[in-house]
């Protein structure tokens, strides 16, 4: 059976483009969330100010499509702010992924250095970057890759960072542990936990500053196949449709609870962690 992350990794790719369309139609709502929950171009200017004169360095683990970048432009008022061009470094396991935030990068940020790997696998100087961010980005790691991929985190940045992931509670979480359990016979690598996430920080040493927000990703029930395509990006599992995970014992319960008469609603609960190297 290939597990978590090789399973995400097969569906970050052109072949996947469509249901990473579908997904998307769902949860940009994820990104606009975060670009809204803090001043970012107050928090950016802090961190150029202490870079001083060069370019603020700012690495981006697991960038996928570039959706945190893009809603930090619209709605985030960083693309009509006076930051200076930022040197944005992609870090992804996809070379997709790493061409598709290339190609919808806005300014200030400017595309620079690839690493096309795993955190975990990172090889860079030890504060080679200013600041980083992760924003639902690490689920697929094992707990002892977490850790690891934390360490070289920390390593890497020399001023600051900050982490987006789901509660234990979030609907990406409930969602694929009942996947598991129904087509998996509970085996496979569950998503890692925002819970998780503190946990591992502070027994490496960091104190971490940690802010909630919660929303829904919601649809119209009658669109039927982006759910669809929704549920399955959800679980990198287009081999299921929306009646099969209907019927599941654990799954079916648990989306007809989400199902609220005509929409669809999908209860998320992201903690945003910030880290001080």
């Amino acid at each position: 059976m290939t597990d978590t992350f090789e399973r995400s990794c097969e569906h970050w790719s052109e072949a996947g483009r469509r249901g990473m369309e579908d997904f998307y139609a769902l949860a940009t709502v994820d990104y606009r969330h975060l670009a809204e929950a803090l001043d970012w171009v107050g928090w950016l200017e802090a961190r150029q100010a202490r870079a001083g004169s060069r370019a603020l360095r700012l690495l981006d683990v697991a960038c996928g499509s570039g959706k945190f970048p893009t809603a930090l432009s619209r709605h985030g008022g960083v693309a009509a702010s006076n930051t200076a061009p930022i040197d944005y470094a992609l870090l992804d396991p996809s070379a997709f992924s790493i061409a598709e935030c290339r190609r919808v990068l806005p300014a200030p940020f400017v595309a620079g250095r690839e690493y096309e790997t795993t955190l975990q696998a990172l090889d860079c100087p030890r504060d080679a970057f200013d600041v980083a961010w992760a924003t639902h980005a690490l689920y697929a790691l094992t707990a002892h890759e977490l850790e690891t991929g934390l360490e070289r985190l920390l390593s890497a940045v020399a001023d600051a960072g900050f982490i987006a992931h789901a509660h234990s509670e979030a609907h990406y979480l409930r969602f694929y542990r009942a996947y598991l359990d129904d087509f998996h016979a509970g085996d496979g690598t569950p998503y890692i936990t925002a819970e998780q996430v503190v946990a591992a920080l502070e027994r490496l040493g960091v104190r971490p500053r940690v802010q909630e927000i919660r929303y829904e990703n919601r649809a119209p029930a009658a669109r039927h196949a982006q759910v669809q395509g929704y549920l399955q990006r959800c679980a990198f599992d287009d081999s299921l449709d929306l009646d099969q995970l209907m019927a599941g014992p654990n799954t079916g319960p648990y989306l007809n609870s989400c199902l609220h008469g005509d929409e669809w609603r999908f209860a998320q609960r992201v903690l945003l962690i910030f880290f001080e190297a």
